[in-house]
C-alpha cells in the first residue's frame, strides 16, 4: 500500500510514527510525504527528517519551506561569512521570506546538529536537494499526480515538466478548479481550514484533487491517506 501525508511543520516525531501505527503502516508500504515538514513548530522537523532518511520505503517531494531552507544553505555552508551583517543584499531577502515563514526553529535545530553530527545534517540538504517537485504512479487502478501544492496555470496539454516550480510549491487552488480527469491530484499546502470551518481536520475531496493538509502549521494534528482505496487516517 502507498501513503501520503503533507505539511507536518515540526510535528513531533512521536505521534507521526503513532498515527502510522494506527493505519497499520508497515515495511511492506510506502509513505510519501508531500512536502513541508521543516518550520513552525517543535524542533521545526529535523527529527523526522532524519528519520526519514534511514527509512527504506519513505520518500519525499519537495516543499516550499525546503525550497526556502536550500535558498538560505549558506547558513549552514560557512559561506555567509562571520555574521549576517555580512551577507548581500539578495541574501538578506532569501533569509527574510524564509525567517517570516516559521524558519526559526529548523534553523535553531539544524545548527545544532552540523555541530554535534555534520555529516547528519549534510546529509540531510543533500537529501532535500534531491527531492523532486513531483511524484506520478498507479496504485489499484488508479492513476495519481503528487505535488505540495497542486498545479498552478493549469493546463490540460501542458506537460509535467513545463510547470514553473512556483506553481508546483506556492499555488493555492480554488475549489472549484479541476485538474486531469482521469488523474486525481494529491497535494497539501493550504489547509483544509481555509476552504471553510466545514472542512477543518479532514481531507479535502474534489472530482479531481485532494487536500491532504489538515492544518498541522497552526497546532492540528496532520493526516495519512491510503492511495487507492482513499482512505483516510487522522491521529485519535
Amino acid at each position: 500500500m502507498i501513503y501520503v501525508t503533507s505539511d507536518l511543520h515540526g510535528f513531533p516525531l512521536p505521534d507521526l510514527l503513532r498515527l502510522l501505527e494506527q493505519a497499520r503502516f508497515s515495511d511492506a508500504d510506502d509513505l510519501i510525504v508531500l512536502g513541508d515538514v521543516i518550520d513552525r513548530n517543535g524542533g521545526g522537523g529535523v527529527e523526522t527528517l532524519r528519520w526519514m532518511l534511514q527509512q527504506a520505503n519513505v520518500r519525499m517531494i519537495l516543499g516550499n519551506h525546503e525550497a526556502m531552507l536550500l535558498s538560505c544553505r549558506f547558513l549552514f555552508d560557512g559561506s555567509a561569512g562571520g555574521s549576517l551583517a555580512q551577507l548581500d543584499m539578495e541574501k538578506k531577502r532569501l533569509l527574510h521570506v524564509w525567517m517570516k515563514n516559521g524558519a526559526e526553529p529548523t534553523i535553531l535545530s539544524l545548527r545544532r546538529l552540523f555541530l554535534e553530527d555534520g555529516e547528519s545534517a549534510r546529509g540531510i540538504l543533500e537529501y532535500l536537494e534531491e527531492a523532486p517537485l513531483y511524484e506520478t504512479l498507479e496504485t489499484q487502478g488508479r492513476r495519481y499526480l503528487l505535488t505540495h501544492a497542486g498545479l498552478g496555470r493549469f493546463a490540460p496539454e501542458k506537460r509535467l515538466s513545463e510547470y514553473a516550480p512556483e506553481d508546483l510549491l506556492w499555488n493555492r487552488p480554488q475549489i472549484e478548479d479541476r485538474y486531469f480527469q482521469h488523474t486525481t491530484t494529491v497535494f497539501g499546502h493550504t489547509p483544509t481550514l481555509f476552504y471553510g470551518p466545514e472542512y477543518a481536520d479532514r481531507m479535502l475531496k474534489t472530482p479531481t484533487w485532494i487536500d491532504i493538509d489538515t492544518g498541522a502549521a497552526g497546532g492540528r494534528c496532520p493526516m495519512l491517506l491510503k492511495l487507492g482505496e482513499e482512505q483516510p487516517f487522522y491521529l485519535v
